[in-house]
């Protein structure tokens, strides 16, 4: 069952609670911004996480300024379609509401302080794990992901929670807060940054989303060459017979994305399946496969193209 870290209380929630009872995802992606991206690719992994676990899933989209342009930026990085902001699930008896955003809107939300050790403005960006050649799962078992909420519960304000509403965060529900993204490059535009969609959405997937996101070209470029390691290698696995998923390693995958989403533990089940001698290139081809189904990296691309 899929569980995700309530920005509300600071706790893990069932994301859906009722056995295929309909979860709404209320997605607020405010601004024209790298940040706004993602959080609807937050929104965007939930739905398929969901779905993945037989949960139906509608989702609506509240974007107050440049909707058509966000639309047309979350097409390019493979978010599936978005429901415009209108009350049209009441009648559908849906379960449960979660509700994606910025997190900067939990405080206005919940009336909580930052996460303890955390600035005011958001923790100071820095790379992810991996980019300092650390496995980021190994890295959470020894609780070095202490800046996010999921290992420092969020402390209650001596003022207590408000109730101001806030724009696509309406109603009651879990809040799932997304950490900013900081672009260190010479140009901070999204058509740079889409340049290369995949690579943008594998970049962001390397971090956990409850830490900022701070990108470069470098760290674009090497998303781009670890998708084309990838999509080679599975054009290769493809030419062996077929071959189910060991369920070990399904177990690992589904372990990984139901931990609240854990999307670079996901990845390391990857790297270690690419690097793993007593799998076979059949297991191996529809191991990647499965997990291309929440992904969403279009890691078969590739196939059929000559050796």
């Amino acid at each position: 069952m899929l569980r995700i870290l309530d920005a509300r209380t600071g706790e893990p929630v069932p994301a859906a609670p009722a056995r295929r009872g309909l979860t709404r995802i209320a997605t607020d992606a405010s601004g024209l911004d790298p940040t706004a991206l993602r959080v609807m690719l937050t929104a965007d992994l939930l739905v398929r996480a969901l779905e993945l676990g037989g949960t139906p899933v509608w989702t609506i989209l509240s974007a107050p300024r440049d909707q058509p342009e966000l639309r047309t930026a979350a097409t390019r990085l493979a978010i599936r379609p978005f429901e415009d902001d209108r009350d049209l699930a009441s009648g559908l008896g849906e379960a449960q509401v979660i509700h994606v955003a910025r997190r900067e809107e939990r405080a206005r939300w919940t009336g909580r302080d930052p996460v303890p050790g955390e600035p005011a403005g958001g923790a100071a960006p820095g790379p992810a794990p991996e980019e300092r050649g650390e496995n980021p799962t190994a890295a959470g078992a020894r609780g070095e992901r202490a800046e996010g909420p999921a290992t420092a519960p969020v402390a209650r304000s001596a003022a207590g929670p408000t109730r101001d509403p806030v724009p696509g965060i309406r109603g009651e529900g879990p809040l799932v807060a997304v950490a900013p993204v900081e672009w260190a490059g010479p140009q901070q535009s999204l058509p740079v940054l889409l340049a290369d969609p995949a690579a943008l959405r594998l970049a962001l997937l390397r971090v956990p989303r409850h830490q900022p996101a701070r990108l470069d070209g470098g760290a674009l470029d090497r998303a781009a060459g670890q998708l084309a390691d990838w999509r080679r290698a599975m054009a290769g696995w493809a030419r062996r017979p077929s071959r189910p998923v060991p369920e070990p390693v399904r177990a690992r995958l589904r372990a990984a994305w139901e931990n609240d989403l854990d999307l670079p533990g996901v990845l390391d089940v990857l790297r270690d399946v690419a690097s793993t001698p007593d799998l076979t290139d059949g297991a191996r081809f529809e191991t990647y496969a499965y997990a291309d189904r929440l992904l969403a990296l279009d890691l078969a691309r590739d196939l059929g193209s000559p050796a």
